[in-house]
């Protein structure tokens, strides 16, 4: 499949289809200087990215839509060229709680529906089915599940309308094989969350974990390719169909994160890539290392 700047949305399950290259925007509230979000979303859009990850949880969805709405006015886009990913939280799973928390969310966007819904943790997932029959989300997926909660979904009696994507951390560290290998089987995309890893906050992130974007491999090959480190790592995971959310509100790395499309590695190169994987996460989510399914997005 070639994929290009203008031309770079893999097929979903559902008949949907996804770009495989998006802006993150999560970001601290109180350390985020307002309008932040929106400005970059604005970048993002002029740059040519199509797809924006973000979440009610990050208390910034109203300047995600703020931008995408002055973007379509300004005739720079339709609404059917964005394609947004929003989530469902924990506190919103009870099936009474997840509509409402849903249009919160379009309430927020001011847009009449999402592209694609996940939930972020793995609980319930057919009290989402209802929404998409509604017409509010196009596509359902989910975030954090290994092969045996997939398959506990996939295998459901009456399931209507399986997950189209998995959102999982996934970087040259972290490369998953066994999980993207399970996920393409059912036809399942992966889309990689902390796809250059991440900062060092210890509070949230696996500090032992050297930092991904200073291997000496991966600075050889940006040297070769004239290529930012983080520009070799983005192309490793869309060469091999995984989507890329990498976030930044940095006007020149949004450009820079994009630029992934005019070169590509040999087969050799991918595979010392996959080689440099540890089989460790950044991301813990030691919030609910309590649950009895912790880890969720484990290897496999």
């Amino acid at each position: 499949m070639h994929l290009s700047t203008v031309n770079h949305r893999i097929p979903l399950s559902d008949g949907n289809s996804i770009p495989i290259i998006g802006l993150g925007t999560y970001s601290e509230p109180i350390s985020t200087p307002k309008a932040t979000c929106a400005t970059s979303v604005k970048i993002a859009i002029d740059t040519g990215y199509r797809h924006i990850d973000g979440a009610y949880i990050y208390q910034n969805e109203h300047e995600v839509g703020e931008a995408i709405r002055e973007k379509i006015a300004q005739g720079k886009v339709r609404r059917e060229d964005i394609f947004y990913c929003g989530k469902l939280w924990a506190t919103h799973l009870d099936p009474e709680r997840v509509r409402p928390a849903l249009e919160k969310t379009l309430k927020n966007l001011q847009l009449d529906y999402v592209d694609l819904y996940i939930i972020e943790i793995p609980m319930a997932f057919k009290a989402l089915e209802a929404c998409k029959d509604a017409g509010l989300v196009k596509s359902l997926g989910v975030s954090n599940f290994n092969h045996r909660q997939l398959e506990l979904i996939l295998d459901k009696p009456g399931l209507k309308y399986k997950p189209v994507s998995n959102q999982v951390e996934c970087h040259p560290y972290f490369t998953q094989p066994k999980l993207l290998k399970f996920c393409q089987k059912h036809d399942i995309v992966i889309v990689a969350y902390s796809p250059l890893g991440t900062c060092r906050d210890p509070s949230w992130v696996n500090v032992s974990v050297p930092p991904l974007l200073k291997d000496p491999f991966l600075n050889t090959l940006g040297k070769k390719y004239n290529k930012t480190v983080a520009q070799i790592v983005l192309r490793f995971n869309i060469q091999r169909g995984v989507v890329v959310i990498p976030k930044s509100f940095n006007p020149e790395r949004i450009k820079e994160n994009f630029q992934i499309f005019d070169f590509s590695f040999t087969e050799e190169e991918m595979k010392d890539i996959e080689a440099l994987n540890k089989n460790i996460r950044y991301v813990e989510l030691l919030m609910w290392r309590d649950h009895p399914e912790y880890p969720f997005h484990d290897e496999y």
